[in-house]
Parts: structure tokens; sequence; C-alpha cells
């Protein structure tokens, strides 16, 4: 899901800076693509997750075309701003791999 996310938002950055001439939607997009390639390799997924889905919120209130990519890219990105890196992650190198056990029930 982070490689997923992380590819389809450095491509979007990417190929919105070839056409941008405004500096404020430059910047954002460039935001964009560094934000994507944390999500690849997986280091501050959540703050990074939760920063793709507030960019792809802006995408879809400030550019023309279909919402549709940029709904699911949000959607996606706040997903893994809940759920966390994974194992395979730098995250997970770095701070170790977080598992919640559940209380016991008493019967």
């Amino acid at each position: 899901m982070r490689a997923v996310a992380g590819i389809v938002s450095v491509f979007q950055g990417i190929t919105a800076l070839r056409g941008e001439t405004a500096v404020v939607s430059a910047v954002l997009h460039v935001i964009a693509a560094v934000a994507g390639i944390l999500l690849v390799a997986g280091l501050w997924t959540p703050i990074v997750g939760t920063l793709v889905a507030l960019l792809q919120l802006w995408s879809i209130f400030s550019e023309a075309g279909d919402p549709r990519v940029h709904i699911l890219l949000g959607t996606i990105g706040a997903a893994l701003a809940l759920l966390g890196p994974g194992g395979w992650s730098v995250d997970a190198r770095l701070f170790g791999w977080k598992r919640i056990e559940p209380p016991e029930r008493k019967s």
C-alpha cells in the first residue's frame, strides 16, 4: 500500500510540475513528490500519510478534472497514517515494529 501510494504521488508531482507555472502549485507538487519518496521508503509514515491526504484534499478542490484519483490516494494516505509503515520500512528498522495486542477477556 505504501509503495503504490508513494509511486503514484511521485508520478503525479513530477507530471504536474512539467506544466505548472504558479509558484504555490509547483511547491505543493514538489512536496507531494518528496512525500511519495518518503512513503516508498517507509520513513515518517504517519506524518507523511497525513500530508499526502491533506495534499490530495487540496488537489480535489483546486484542480479541474476527475477527482477520483485524488480521492483514492487521499484515502490510502489517511489509512497509512492510521496503520503505520509495516514491517519492511525504515520506520520499523529505526523504531521497531509496533504490534497492538488486545487484552484478554475475562469470563
